[in-house]
C-alpha cells in the first residue's frame, strides 16, 4: 500500500475534515471511493468484454466512449447489459460513471441530483445495493447552506478522488486502502470508532490462529456476529489455501457500519452468493437459526461490558441454557462469548477479544467460566497490550475456544510487554504476531511469556484465570554490590568536600561590601558546617 495512495485518499476529505466531525465525514468519502471503485472495475469489464486491449483503451475517456458506442450499437447493447449484470452483478449506465461525474466537477457543471441518481440507480436495481448510501447524505447542511454550496463541497471530493488509481495496483489494493482509511478515521473518531474497527495486526494474529488445522479445507466458512467493518472476517482469506472457498457470515446492529462491512466485502471481490449478512442485535435473537448456523471460525471483537436484558427466558434459549446462569445486564461479555461459541462446528476455532475482567470477575461470570473450564471449551488466554484499541487505551485478552476436547488445560500468554509504542495507538510487530502464533501453535511454558496449566491447577486457584496467577513476569533486581557501593559512597562525598573547599576559596577572593559581608559569613558557615 503506497504512502501516494494514502495521502491521496486522506487529501480527498480535506473539504470536508472542517466541516464534521470524522464520524461522519468518513461516510462521504468510504461512499465515493466505493462507487468510484464500482464505476472504474466496470469500465475495464466493458474494454474485456468487447475484446480490445487495454493498451489501446488506456484511458477512462476511450473506455468511456467504448462503453457507449457498445450500448448505442442495437445488435451489442443488450448481450453487453447482461453479460455485465451476470458477471459484475450490476450495471452503471454511462452519464453516472464516477469519471463522468467528476469531469464535469472539473468544468464546473456537476449537479448533486446527477449523483442521487446515480446512487438511487444501484439501490433500487441490485439487492446488494440497498441501503448502502444511506449514509451519504447530499443534501446535508453540513456540507454548505444551500445546493450552490453543497454542490462546490462535493466537487472537490471528486475531484481529488478522481487522481486515485483504484484500479492500477497489484494485489489487495483496493481493500487495504479500505482498511487504511477506516483506521486513520477511527483514530480521529476516538472512542465511535470502536463499533467498527479492529486494529489491523490483532485481525491478522487472530485470523491466523482460526485457521491453524483448516487451512486446506475446500469450503471454509467464518462467523462474526459483532462483525463492524468485517475485517476480522476478510483476514481469514490470507491464511487457507488459494483453491478455498470462503464463505462470509456476519451481523451487525449499528445500521451504519452494516453497510460500511458490505462495502467492505464488495471492495474485497466477495461474490453476492459468498457473503450472508445481517442487520440485527445479535443478542436478542439468535441468528443464524437455519442451516448452515454451525461455523469453521468465529471471530468477535464485541463491545466491551455492554448492556443487555439479561432477561430470564434466555435461561430456556439453547446458546445459554446449559451454564445455568445469564451474563449481568450490565456486563454482556458472556453473552456474546456464549452465543459465539454455539455456532462454532465442533472441529472449529473461536477467538474473541474480551476485557480481563471476564478472567476473574465472579458470581454468574465465575459461574459460567467454570462451565466452561470444567468442558474443557478454553483452549487459550492471550493477554494483549495496553492502548491497542481505538476508543480505548485498557489492555485486553484474546481468548481461543474449542469444542470437544479431550483435555481441559489451558495455554496463558502474556504478550502485553511486546510491542511497538506509538504516539496515539500502540501496535504489534510482525515478530511480536509470530512469536504469539507460535507459542500458541508448540503450546509449551516460555519463561515469562507463556505457561500450560493444567485444570487442576485452574481448580486449586477457583478457576480465576488472571494471566499473572499462571505467566510469572517478574524481574529480578539486579544484585548490589556492597563493597562497591560503598567505595562509590566514599568517593563521592571526597569530590563533595574538594568542591566545597574550592567554592570556600572562592568566597575568600570575593570583594567584601557592607551589603555583602553577613551573606558571605552566613554561607561561609554552612560549607564550614559550622
Amino acid at each position: 500500500m503506497s504512502a501516494d495512495l494514502n495521502s491521496k485518499l486522506f487529501s480527498a476529505a480535506d473539504g470536508l475534515r472542517s466541516k464534521m466531525d470524522a464520524s461522519e465525514y468518513k461516510d462521504y468519502l468510504l461512499g465515493l471511493i466505493f462507487y468510484k471503485y464500482l464505476s472504474d472495475k466496470q469500465l475495464l469489464e466493458v474494454v474485456k468484454l468487447a475484446g480490445e486491449s487495454i493498451d489501446t483503451y488506456d484511458t477512462q475517456l476511450k473506455q468511456t466512449e467504448l462503453y457507449k458506442n457498445l450500448l448505442e450499437d442495437e445488435y451489442t447493447r443488450s448481450d453487453l447489459i447482461e453479460t455485465l449484470e451476470s458477471t459484475l452483478n450490476y450495471m452503471i449506465e454511462p452519464p453516472y460513471l464516477f469519471n463522468v461525474l467528476a469531469d464535469q466537477a472539473k468544468r464546473n457543471t456537476f449537479q448533486l441530483n446527477d449523483l442521487r441518481k446515480a446512487f438511487s440507480n444501484l439501490s433500487n436495481t441490485y439487492d446488494q445495493f440497498i441501503g448502502l448510501f444511506d449514509d451519504v447524505d447530499l443534501s446535508s447542511r453540513k456540507l454548505g447552506l444551500d445546493e450552490q454550496q453543497q454542490n462546490v463541497t462535493i466537487s472537490d471530493v471528486l475531484i481529488k478522488l478522481s487522481e486515485v488509481d483504484v484500479m492500477g495496483h497489484s494485489g489487495d489494493v483496493i481493500g487495504d486502502a479500505y482498511e487504511f482509511l477506516i483506521s486513520q478515521f477511527a483514530s480521529e473518531a476516538g472512542k465511535k470508532a470502536g463499533e467498527f474497527y479492529t486494529p489491523y495486526e490483532v485481525s491478522i494474529m487472530m485470523a491466523q490462529i482460526a485457521a491453524i488445522d483448516q487451512e486446506a479445507k475446500q469450503l471454509f466458512t467464518v462467523y462474526d456476529p459483532t462483525m463492524g467493518s468485517g475485517s476480522l472476517m476478510l483476514n481469514v482469506r490470507h491464511y487457507v489455501n488459494s483453491g478455498t472457498k470462503i464463505k462470509y457470515n456476519g451481523q451487525e446492529l449499528n445500521t451504519t457500519t452494516f453497510n460500511l462491512a458490505k462495502m467492505n466485502l464488495i471492495l474485497h471481490g466477495v461474490e453476492k452468493e459468498d457473503m450472508n449478512l445481517r442487520n440485527g442485535d445479535t443478542l436478542n435473537v439468535d441468528w443464524p437459526t437455519d442451516e448452515p448456523y454451525l461455523f469453521d471460525a468465529v471471530l468477535m471483537n464485541p463491545p466491551y461490558s455492554a448492556k443487555w436484558s439479561s432477561d430470564k427466558s434466555f435461561l430456556d434459549d439453547s446458546r445459554f441454557n446449559r451454564y445455568g446462569r445469564l451474563a449481568p445486564k450490565s456486563r454482556a461479555d458472556f453473552a456474546f462469548l456464549l452465543h459465539g461459541f454455539y455456532h462454532l462446528k465442533d472441529s472449529g476455532t473461536m477467538a474473541i477479544v474480551l476485557p480481563h475482567g471476564v478472567l476473574f470477575r465472579g458470581a454468574a461470570e465465575g459461574a459460567i467460566r467454570q462451565k466452561m473450564l470444567e468442558d474443557g471449551s478454553i483452549y487459550a488466554i492471550i493477554g494483549m497490550p495496553a492502548n491497542l484499541f481505538f476508543g480505548t487505551s485498557i489492555p485486553t485478552t484474546v481468548i481461543i475456544l474449542k469444542k470437544n476436547r479431550t483435555s481441559r488445560d489451558v495455554l496463558f500468554i502474556d504478550a502485553s510487554k511486546e510491542f511497538i509504542k506509538g504516539r496515539n495507538q500502540n501496535k504489534l510487530s510482525e515478530e511480536n504476531i509470530e512469536k504469539i502464533v507460535e507459542t500458541y501453535k508448540t503450546r509449551e511454558d516460555v519463561d515469562k511469556y507463556a505457561y500450560l496449566a493444567s485444570f487442576e491447577e485452574i481448580k486449586e486457584n477457583d478457576y480465576n484465570l488472571n494471566i499473572p496467577r499462571y505467566v510469572d513476569t517478574f524481574e529480578e533486581p539486579d544484585p548490589i554490590d556492597i563493597v562497591e557501593l560503598s567505595q562509590e559512597i566514599v568517593s563521592i562525598n571526597k569530590e563533595i568536600a574538594q568542591a566545597e573547599k574550592e567554592f570556600l576559596t572562592m568566597l575568600d577572593d570575593l570583594q567584601v561590601t557592607e551589603e555583602t559581608k553577613d551573606l558571605i559569613e552566613a554561607t561561609k558557615a554552612v560549607f564550614s558546617h559550622e
